[in-house]
């Protein structure tokens, strides 16, 4: 084994054709990666053959970047086979070298200790000073082709991933463990700095806009078109502008005692800090109703059912997405369902039920069945709001290339994936002819599946997908509305 003729044969390839963009898998990382890998060979007593094999292997490991950056390994190994055999490497050998460049694939899963050691290796930088320099160097590389977004999304990765790792030989854990701590706790404190500095403030900034706007629209809506037309809605609002309408009370102060016993449910079932916020969005709609002028916008009956129901439904939405709620019929409806065994949707539905018959009985049938085409609008209006850019969807895909496929999802997209043990083929002429595959499945936002099919596509043409609406998720990493 010519192993000195390998190392200068490819370490000049990587000088010569590897990407500019590439600041962290560059050949000086590879270098990094052969002396880390001939000291633990040493200290780990390593016979003289097998640390040819492994400096071989880590020569060998991020060659394949010269031609793509994700499934770079399998690359790295067609490149082994093609060029080892003429540098005096066995068919046994150059398999062996496949192995363990394979095995630094993350998440690493080294099979014996040779291939601890190359895995050590390759994230030596982990448990050094030089962490923070080697680190942004990865982030760079990282944000310029996609993968990472931004660097608060950089950060969470890099404090999960320090949390998470851990070296596989006893040299590595007694060399470099210690200060993969010290690094996970500095990039700890430096995460808290960032949000408390800046994150925090964004955050409130935002929701009070959003607040303001919902509570405007809202306003308008009732004050121009349901008010003046005695037109009612589903919810808390249906039943303050009753109350309003039969004991002829300024809706401004009945729509905020109403709340108020809604509010203080919410700070038991939800939390205080979703109280604090729906307190004072209720007051601020108070204070609107009190200005807005109550002048009718129209007396079409139509477009008071349509326009009435779609300004509350914006205004609804937009302080749903602030995190409060603007009618706390979803609150007693959570509530209620904590309790007994309806569901959400049932108990709505039957509040609402009861506030349109009272209307009924009360303003004529024609009212009540106006008024419901109002609250269908506003319904479907504060769906839009709240979920049109954000609605989940459920995406099944069935690839022969399912280990890039999954590594893209995972490192571009940024999604959580479940991988179930499946077989494909079963063709009509063929139906004994079949084999093993892995079945993906993961959840994105709806404006995302474009990009996940052509991500898809790219891989493999040919590979099938379907996807289907998902009306309520949570947990894993699916992005997360922060309503309640």
């Amino acid at each position: 084994m010519q192993v000195d003729e390998v190392q200068s044969f490819i370490l000049q390839k990587l000088e010569k054709e590897l990407p500019a963009y590439l600041s962290y898998h560059n050949a000086n990382h590879t270098r990094n990666v052969i002396q880390y890998t001939k000291d633990l060979a040493i200290s780990e007593n390593i016979s003289a053959n097998d640390q040819d094999l492994l400096v071989t292997a880590a020569i060998f490991h991020d060659a394949g970047f010269v031609e793509t950056y994700l499934g770079h390994e399998q690359v790295s190994c067609k490149m082994a086979q093609t060029f080892l055999p003429r540098f005096g490497y066995t068919t046994g050998e150059i398999d062996r070298v496949c192995l363990l460049i394979m095995a630094t694939r993350i998440p690493q899963k080294p099979r014996d200790e040779l291939a601890e050691i190359l895995c050590d290796a390759d994230v030596y930088y982990l448990g050094t000073e030089g962490y923070q320099s080697m680190a942004e160097n990865l982030y760079q590389e990282l944000h310029a082709i996609g993968i990472v977004k931004n660097r608060e999304r950089w950060m969470q990765q890099q404090v999960q991933f320090l949390r998470v790792h851990h070296f596989f030989t006893d040299e590595a854990r007694n060399r470099l463990s210690s200060m993969q701590m010290q690094n996970l706790h500095a990039l700890q404190h430096e995460a808290l700095s960032d949000r408390s500095v800046t994150g925090h403030l964004d955050f409130q900034f935002s929701d009070l806009i959003l607040i303001i706007a919902g509570v405007l629209s809202a306003g308008f809506s009732l004050n121009k078109f349901l008010v003046p037309n005695n037109f009612f809605d589903g919810g808390i609002t249906g039943i303050s502008l009753l109350i309003s309408e039969i004991y002829k009370s300024k809706l401004a102060y009945v729509i905020v005692i109403s709340n108020l016993p809604f509010v203080l449910m919410g700070a038991y079932t939800i939390n205080r800090r979703f109280a604090t916020k729906t307190l004072f969005c209720v007051a601020l709609l108070g204070l609107a109703l009190y200005f807005i002028p109550l002048r009718a916008a129209t007396g079409d009956r139509l477009l008071i059912s349509i326009f009435g129901g779609f300004f509350l439904g914006v205004g609804i939405g937009l302080t749903m997405r602030a995190g409060c709620a603007l009618d706390g019929i979803e609150v007693l409806a959570l509530y209620t369902w904590r309790r007994t065994s309806f569901t959400i949707s049932e108990i709505i539905l039957a509040l609402n039920v009861l506030i349109f018959t009272i209307a009924g009985f009360h303003f004529g049938l024609d009212k009540a069945l106006y008024s419901m085409l109002t609250y269908f609008t506003a319904s479907k209006t504060i769906d839009y709001v709240v979920e049109g850019i954000e609605a989940y969807t459920g995406v099944t895909i069935i690839s022969g290339k399912s280990e890039i496929i999954k590594s893209r999802l995972v490192n571009e997209l940024g999604r959580g994936i479940t991988v179930y043990k499946g077989e494909r083929g079963f063709l009509p002429g063929k139906f004994e002819m079949y084999n093993d595959c892995d079945i993906i499945f993961t959840i994105i936002t709806r404006l995302e599946l474009r990009k996940l099919k052509n991500l898809v596509i790219e891989v493999d043409p040919n590979a099938f997908i379907f996807a289907n609406t998902i009306k309520e998720a949570s947990g894993g990493i699916i992005k997360r509305r922060h309503i309640h």
